[in-house]
């Protein structure tokens, strides 16, 4: 059977709370964020899931991501990985999308980009090499990582333009397959949070 790509998005932190965009910079998960990964740990400890042996895990090796992983019972097995990285947002990194629209009335991040940050191009470069790795694996991959990065993962894994990320919500501390499908790139599941209940 070919590899699956398992995501998970980081558990909440204040700015994911808030809704400001947090790229590279690193603060730790809250209080619900750290419990909302322990439940995660949970689940995928349990059936079908059995803690999931002989799985890779990757994480981004910002704080937020690497506790989750750390939180979910992976930390022994956990490799930290700079190409799971969030976008980095360059002069709009702390700011609101309501911030955003005072600023850039109509702005859209998947259509304008951000001004001194990375291009949507090298995002998409990023998640493309993360895919190609994880093809040549003679293992299914977990990756703990960011809601904007994981939602180009996603677009890259079923060979759309990065943009159609737009289409792709992530919430924290949620559970992704990147599966197959009749021998093609599919979404197994998508944002499952059934463990947060």
């Amino acid at each position: 059977m070919a590899p699956r790509i398992l995501l998970v998005r980081h558990g909440q932190t204040e700015w994911s709370l808030s809704g400001r965009h947090t790229g590279r910079t690193d603060i730790p998960l809250t209080a619900e964020g750290r419990r909302t990964a322990l439940l995660l740990g949970e689940r995928l400890a349990a059936g079908p899931w059995q803690g999931l042996p002989g799985v890779e895990v990757r994480t981004s090796p910002l704080l937020r991501a690497a506790a989750t992983a750390e939180l979910a019972g992976f930390g022994s097995r956990v490799k930290e990985w700079d190409a799971l990285l969030e976008w980095d947002y360059g002069d709009y990194e702390g700011l609101t999308p309501a911030q955003l629209q005072e600023l850039r009335p109509g702005f859209h991040i998947w259509r304008d980009g951000v001004p001194g940050g990375e291009s949507l191009a090298s995002v998409a470069a990023r998640a493309d090499e993360v895919i190609s790795w994880a093809r040549g694996s003679s293992h299914d991959v977990l990756l703990f990582a960011h809601g904007h990065f994981l939602r180009v993962l996603g677009a890259r894994w079923l060979g759309f333009d990065p943009a159609f990320a737009a289409a792709l919500r992530l919430d924290p501390a949620s559970l992704s397959i990147l599966g197959w499908a009749y021998g093609a790139p599919a979404l197994e599941r998508w944002n499952d949070t059934g463990h947060l209940g």
